[in-house]
């Protein structure tokens, strides 16, 4: 089943269910498909890849909109930020922790044969295809300078 078919079936629950938060998530992430298929021009849908960028991108949003929203003390807009994160994350893959992703950033780089901080751009070009939509690309870049900088790996 399809990203999109699987949304537009939660969105029959929700409505049933009249989960007003939840379907306005829902909702939000139908209209990035539909932006997306429109884009490319056609009826053949998109591939999986994209549906993981669009995805992922949509939480990294409502995460940053969160943190303004807590800054400025507004609970109430932060808190919708973060129910709307809560549903986007559903449809994400299970997000690495930082110490599985550092093991999976140490293969990575031995397999890169990287050596130090002047690798860090062919380590992170291999790390941000493979653990696209897996860690956020602000761990990533922050782990991967880090054991770059440790030459003791």
């Amino acid at each position: 089943m399809s990203l999109k078919q699987r949304v537009e079936a939660d969105i029959k629950e929700a409505m049933l269910a009249r989960d007003k938060p939840r379907l306005q998530a829902l909702r939000g992430i139908k209209s990035l498909i539909m932006l997306a298929e429109t884009e490319k021009g056609g009826g053949e849908g998109i591939t999986p890849d994209t549906e993981m960028k669009l995805l992922t991108k949509a939480a990294k949003q409502r995460r940053e909109s969160a943190e303004v929203y807590a800054q400025q003390q507004r609970a109430d807009l932060e808190q919708i930020e973060l129910a709307e994160l809560a549903v986007i994350e559903e449809y994400l893959p299970k997000q690495l922790d930082e110490g599985d992703l550092r093991v999976r950033l140490l293969e990575i780089i031995q397999r890169v044969g990287a050596t130090g901080p002047s690798d860090l751009g062919r380590v992170m070009g291999v790390a941000s295809k493979e653990l696209a939509g897996q860690a956020d690309g602000r761990a990533i870049s922050s782990a991967v300078s880090d054991l770059l900088n440790n030459t003791d790996f």
